[in-house]
């Protein structure tokens, strides 16, 4: 019943979308006279606003055409070099330069956004790296016959992207950047490739506002986790997929509530943004209007994840805390961080994240206990929240010539 409110919801948002567009676009229109009065402009505005925060949007799609470096422009081939049901790797690479920039895997959240959502992480890793990226897939969309997907899955995905990028460059051990979520599966990843001495193991991993150990600095997401049983997110928060879609009968946690707690936790500030909007809409300043519409394009087009996936992670990592107890487990067999020796960690942290908590991130450079000083480094962004360590002005001038350095001082 879950999701077929929601849908009931969504079609009727966007006839609301639909009407509110047109009413912009009849009340804006030069040939009518109310669209020359301060009353018809800021009408047209609000319904203009109110357009855009009622629709709904699907997959965005990457569109990153060329990266300027140092000053001379490059076009960007984009590919997707594996296809799996779960989750493909794309590729980017700049036409025209040379094959052997050092290769970076971006792990993009599986947490009800798409991978999208890095678009300007990826755009600034461009500048010093051939890209690559997890791109996961909407699990509504995903056939029964597909399987089941879960963190051990996840863990299985990532060590064989790492293991299709060395072996398309031997000798050269990839980079592995894992942004928010993805820090633990990531960091288990490693340990396992370390711990079989695997030549596919990252030369390093860069982890960004992960939750390594929630018990550090907990947050109103890790309360909300730790508050409950994983019954109750099992009865509670899991819906199944409707007919209309290919993943019919799968059971997800739906990227609509993923939303919704985010936006809930920060209403006010999502009410001003939309405020703000209708003011530079109506003060002529369409290029500030344009941005946050572009914001809220990417932040509002959510997919949904499989139940197994997130119950096993809010279950293994937000409340029993595997990791950092060393009890987590990988398809049986243990996952020993203290076999990570091979493998500079670093650790970025955002001054005022409200989603992982300061020291959280920074736990795993004390759990790589046997990995020598020399190639751990801990970074905390001043000032930054949890999407300005990886996206906007902080992420480029402060924080990737961070990655760039760790990583030129341990390729």
């Amino acid at each position: 019943m879950l999701y077929k409110s929601y849908e009931l919801q969504r079609s009727w948002l966007n006839s609301v979308s639909t009407v509110a567009s047109l009413s912009a676009e009849l009340l804006s229109n030069p040939s009518n006279p109310w669209s020359k009065t301060s009353i018809g402009a800021m009408t047209a505005n609000a319904f203009d606003v109110l357009a855009h925060s009622t629709a709904s949007y699907g997959k965005p799609a990457f569109g990153i055409t060329e990266i300027d470096v140092e000053g001379t422009t490059y076009p960007v081939i984009e590919a997707t070099v594996i296809n799996r049901p779960f989750g493909d790797l794309k590729r980017f690479r700049l036409d025209g330069v040379d094959d052997d920039r050092p290769k970076m895997l971006i792990v993009a959240p599986m947490s009800g956004h798409y991978a999208t959502l890095l678009r300007g992480t990826v755009e600034r890793m461009l500048q010093k790296f051939e890209v690559y990226i997890t791109d996961w897939a909407d699990a509504k969309t995903v056939p029964m016959h597909e399987g089941s997907f879960d963190l051990d899955d996840y863990i299985d995905y990532l060590m064989e992207f790492l293991e299709y990028i060395e072996q398309l460059n031997p000798g050269q051990r990839p980079h592995m950047l894992a942004v928010c979520q993805p820090s633990v599966p990531a960091f288990a990843a490693t340990a396992l490739l370390n711990q079989h001495k695997s030549p596919a193991a990252p030369a390093t991993l860069t982890m960004m506002g992960g939750p390594i150990d929630t018990r550090e600095s907990p947050t109103t997401v890790n309360d909300h986790a730790m508050n409950r049983p994983i019954e109750w997110f099992r009865n509670s928060v899991i819906a199944t997929v409707p007919m209309q879609y290919r993943g019919a009968g799968r059971k997800v946690y739906p990227g609509f509530m993923q939303l919704s707690a985010f936006m809930s936790m920060n209403l006010q500030n999502h009410m001003m943004s939309h405020y703000e909007m209708f003011k530079h809409l109506t003060t002529g300043d369409d290029a500030s209007a344009q941005a946050t519409k572009d914001f809220y394009d990417e932040y509002r087009a959510v997919c949904d994840m499989t139940a197994e996936f997130y119950l096993q992670t809010v279950e293994e990592v937000f409340q029993k805390h595997s990791i950092p107890n060393g009890t987590f487990r990988h398809k049986g067999e243990i996952v020993d961080l203290h076999q990570i020796t091979q493998t500079a960690l670093l650790a970025i942290e955002g001054e005022r994240d409200d989603i992982s908590g300061l020291g959280q991130t920074k736990a795993a450079l004390k759990l790589a206990d046997r990995l020598s000083d020399d190639k751990k480094r801990y970074y905390m962004a001043e000032g930054a929240g949890h999407y300005g360590i990886f996206n906007g002005s902080r992420w480029r001038t402060k924080v990737a010539p961070v990655v760039e350095e760790f990583v030129a001082a341990h390729s």
